[in-house]
């Protein structure tokens, strides 16, 4: 495909096809990705065109080869303890609240697992300088590329990706030297448990989350589909659970079931607490519905 220009109709078909299979929606100015992230592909399965690509997942019994392409189009690079604001609101402004409680962590769009990973070291970390900390931890990993899951699973890095983002302490404490390669150490891999996921699919049954990453992943999304994101995780949440976004995004605009909050590291976004029933003296309080707003 390097060799042969993308056409505007065979690249706005997939567009149509990869917002509708995972929710992304791809400029009209990134056909160099596509080139670069499927010409593999399409040598390796003997395809000449786009349009011939499109054909083949489209059709029945190619579940295989459709994995293979949304998983080449939506595998990203990833660091440890990436943008380390999101880190210090958990280390310094949330976990305070969770001193002698269980905490439970939703980590989406994990990639190859640096971001959960982070979680239960920031966690760990914390429990050792201040002699207490959550009771108990459990962060839940989900991505929708197979790949990156089984590398997260794996907990295996190379020495340039350990590099990325991680100290010699950090190195030293957290994981074990394997050859020319550094593995997590399993107490730690026993914290988190992965799963696939996409995020435009239900997401109930993963239960419901005291903090919620979600980072760097709406900007992708339609505005219908963030607005929907956003008030299915609110429902994933429980009662003043943190959302914790990109730095570029917020819930502004989108809903009205979180608060923001400022914080020197950066913005929280909470879970807006239940209204009041009006009236009388019941005490009693609903929930939010959609029609609410």
């Amino acid at each position: 495909m390097a060799n042969r220009a993308i056409g505007v109709e065979e690249y706005r078909r997939f567009q149509r096809f990869l917002e509708q299979s995972a929710g992304i929606v791809l400029g009209d100015n990134k056909r160099y990705l596509v080139d670069s992230r499927l010409s593999a592909i399409m040598a390796e399965e003997g395809i000449a065109t786009l349009e011939e690509l499109l054909s083949r997942v489209e059709g029945v019994g190619a579940g295989a080869l459709r994995e293979k392409v949304i998983d080449a189009m939506t595998t990203n690079e990833t660091l440890w303890f990436r943008d380390r604001k999101p880190f210090q609101l958990l280390e310094q402004v949330i976990l305070p609240e969770f001193d002698g409680r269980p905490i439970r962590i939703w980590s989406a769009a994990c990639s190859s697992g640096q971001e959960p990973y982070s979680i239960v070291f920031t966690i760990e970390s914390y429990r050792e300088q201040h002699g207490g900390g959550p009771s108990r931890v459990e962060v839940v990993a989900t991505d929708l590329s197979p790949s990156m899951l089984e590398a997260a699973r794996r907990a295996e890095y190379d020495t340039l990706s350990i590099g990325r983002g991680l100290s010699e302490q950090h190195k030293e404490r957290f994981f074990d030297r394997k050859g020319d390669s550094w593995v997590v150490k399993p107490r730690y891999r026993r914290m988190v448990s992965f799963r696939r996921l996409n995020l435009q699919e239900s997401f109930a049954s993963l239960g419901h989350f005291d903090v919620i990453f979600c980072r760097n992943v709406l900007i992708y999304f339609s505005e219908e589909s963030k607005r929907d994101i956003l008030e299915r995780l609110a429902q994933a949440m429980n009662p003043d659970g943190y959302l914790i976004l990109g730095s570029s995004e917020s819930t502004a605009g989108y809903t009205r079931r979180y608060k923001t909050e400022r914080h020197p590291q950066g913005a929280l976004f909470r879970l807006v607490p239940p209204v009041e029933e009006s009236g009388a003296s019941s005490g009693r309080r609903r929930s939010f519905q959609l029609s609410d707003f």
